[in-house]
């Protein structure tokens, strides 16, 4: 927790425009392999698993984030009824000077299956989620809704945000089902992978297109997007960071589609669907030293932007020609070592100053 706070203080003070936190039951890398060879981190962290409520973080963290927006991305409605994330979200808005972001996806299996919480047709559970969400943020009611997976009869949603923080829905969108909802009912649209800026461009487009079919303004949702990025004093020396076994691992996030993209086969099959099908806690060490034994660099550089900061901030202008609009930096290189840690945010102030003053987006 004070490592979040000194976190948000340093968002605050560099005047960065948003702060967003992760919503996990169970973290992405496995407990199995949780030591100080596969981290650093673990020397201080010994428990990788220590995930906590993104609610009572940001709660905690409201009074403290003056004009820094929060945001958390992404939590689902497989774990919280849409009632309840409404209702948390208009609470934190109570709080906060500039309206929260209330992120959405379909859910990662890690949060779901180890809990026996449903898992089958996400998509439509979904958007069955945005609609009611949409309701609760849209007017007090009484509110009827009946679908497969929420029920509504007389529901009340009193509790209204104060004027000008009402809260923002974003949708964690890939695929064109998800894109196409996220035009339909969403504020805001934060794909949970990195990609080219043409593929940006081509789903950036589904989901404009779906908003203007739905009658909605397109140019009022924003494009934002997770930029992961391996950052150091030279582009030779990021490159290098690749070996990181912390950040080597992160390829196996990928899925099997964009492996093949590079000419190989994902360790976990042809099919993988990429983290959010993935059960770290059930990895065995002798699958994890299989499958990162069979890494190759060109699919881990494929998860981040690497380079020196000049060329991050180039490769991040790439997208915003794109159309990308909000780019959260995620500083994954900061996972290597305490020196590329403190390197790593110094330059996510660096580009984000440059980002503010050459263009209108925000870091």
């Amino acid at each position: 927790m004070a490592a979040g706070r000194g976190l948000l203080d340093f968002a605050r003070d560099q005047k960065l425009d948003a702060f967003l936190v992760f919503d996990h039951l169970i973290n992405v890398f496995p407990r199995q392999v949780w030591d100080t060879d596969f981290t650093p981190l673990a020397q201080a962290m010994p428990e990788p698993d220590q995930c906590l409520d993104f609610a009572t973080v940001l709660g905690n963290f409201a009074p403290h984030a003056g004009p820094v927006q929060l945001v958390v991305g992404v939590t689902d409605p497989g774990r919280r009824h849409p009632a309840v994330l409404a209702q948390t979200a208009l609470t934190l808005a109570q709080l906060t000077e500039r309206a929260p972001v209330l992120g959405i996806g379909a859910g990662a299996f890690e949060n779901l299956v180890p809990y026996g919480l449903p898992h089958e047709r996400q998509v439509e559970r979904t958007e069955e989620a945005l609609q009611i969400l949409r309701m609760f943020f849209d007017g007090v009611g009484p509110h009827d809704f009946q679908g497969h997976h929420f029920t509504l009869d007389q529901a009340l949603m009193g509790l209204r945000a104060p004027e000008g923080r009402a809260p923002e829905l974003w949708v964690g969108a890939n695929g064109s089902r998800m894109l196409r909802l996220t035009g339909r009912y969403a504020d805001g649209w934060v794909p949970s992978e990195l990609v080219v800026p043409t593929e940006y461009a081509r789903r950036l487009g589904i989901v404009r297109t779906a908003a203007e079919t739905a009658g909605r303004d397109p140019d009022g949702i924003v494009a934002a997007g997770g930029v992961p990025i391996v950052v150091a004093d030279t582009d030779t020396e990021a490159r290098k960071l690749l070996q990181n076994k912390l950040i080597r691992y992160m390829a196996l996030h990928a899925t099997a589609d964009a492996w093949r993209v590079h000419g190989r086969e994902h360790p976990f099959g042809p099919d993988y669907r990429g983290l959010k099908e993935l059960l770290p806690h059930k990895l065995t060490r002798a699958e994890f030293d299989r499958a990162m034994a069979d890494i190759p660099e060109d699919v881990v550089a494929a998860q981040a932007i690497v380079g020196s900061r000049e060329t991050v901030l180039n490769r991040i202008g790439d997208l915003v020609d794109a159309g990308l609009r909000h780019p959260m930096l995620i500083p994954m290189s900061a996972l290597a070592s305490p020196d590329a840690a403190q390197y790593t945010i110094e330059s996510v102030a660096w580009l984000g100053a440059q980002l503010h003053s050459t263009a209108a987006v925000t870091a």
